[in-house]
């Protein structure tokens, strides 16, 4: 875990992205709770982790300003996250948030001059807007010396995760396992994973996309790699597959399922997490903005 390392973390709870597509903010307040709590549950050491609060931290979604001003229209309609988006609403209109949601995702990086992020191939597009903001502003504003970092995307053996309908995770199309599920709910949702015709079980992403997700699944829960696994299975088929999977991330989980029930029962703890990584944040965020001002001539007094 990069947090024994020695390297200074930031985790973000993006509240206000999660407003990107709706309308309704009802229900950020449990997601938030859920996410610090798997958050802690998974070992986040809140001693070595800046946990904190996207809607807390003023400083932080100030930046975006400056930031916007570096970016073209054509540059944020060509982001694949955008352009999802657009194609997703059907022509109807797409919120000015959803637009500017790569510049967001640049702050979120740049206020506290981070250099790598870990993610998934997804995350690529984003990170080369971070980059070319990082260089534009560097250039503008400091005299290209290098204040903000051009980040890099820290890639994980499994760079690329669908959901278990073979559609890309989220969290609105239930087709995910999460921390907080019981061991009876995780069974009935992967029961319910898609597969495909063929009965022998083999380890092909291209050809086999969805059988081999849940084999990449198995392995990041077992330890085993995908092609053992599909040897093992073999002819037994789409059901024994599904069996394994439901089996090793029941025992992966089990121990960190039953240190965030203990957690759970302790929520003046988590919040006093938040609160005061939401303080740590807000200092580090302030420093930057002072910063940025300074170099573009806008601190008057």
């Amino acid at each position: 875990m990069l947090q024994e390392w020695g390297v200074e973390i930031f985790l973000i709870l993006a509240d206000y992205q999660a407003i990107t597509d709706r309308n309704a903010t009802g229900g950020i307040g449990e997601s938030v709770k859920e996410i610090i709590l798997d958050y802690l549950a998974i070992g986040m050491d809140p001693n070595k982790t800046t946990i904190f609060c996207h809607s807390m931290v003023p400083a932080l979604n100030q930046l975006m300003l400056p930031f916007l001003s570096v970016v073209s229209m054509s540059e944020l309609q060509r982001n694949p996250t955008v352009k999802e988006e657009i194609a997703l609403s059907g022509g109807k209109s797409v919120s000015g948030l959803m637009m500017t949601y790569p510049v967001h995702q640049a702050a979120d990086i740049l206020f506290c001059h981070g250099d790598v992020v870990p993610g998934g191939k997804d995350q690529l597009p984003h990170i080369e807007l971070t980059r070319l903001i990082a260089r534009r502003m560097n250039r503008l504003y400091f005299n290209g010396e290098p204040y903000f970092p051009e980040t890099e995307l820290l890639l994980s053996n499994a760079p690329l995760l669908l959901g278990l309908d073979g559609r890309k995770m989220g969290k609105s199309l239930n087709n995910s396992v999460y921390i907080g599920m019981s061991e009876d709910d995780t069974a009935l949702l992967i029961k319910g994973a898609k597969t495909d015709a063929e009965r022998v079980i083999t380890y092909e992403p291209v050809k086999r996309p969805e059988v081999s997700n849940l084999l990449l699944l198995t392995s990041l829960s077992s330890g085993d790699t995908p092609e053992q696994i599909a040897e093992e299975i073999g002819d037994r088929g789409a059901s024994e597959l599904k069996r394994r999977l439901t089996e090793s991330v029941n025992e992966y989980f089990r121990s960190i399922r039953q240190r965030r029930l203990k957690l759970a029962d302790n929520m003046d703890f988590v919040w006093s997490v938040l609160r005061d990584g939401n303080e740590r944040a807000n200092d580090v965020a302030d420093r930057t903005l002072d910063a940025l001002r300074r170099a573009m001539k806008m601190s008057y007094y």
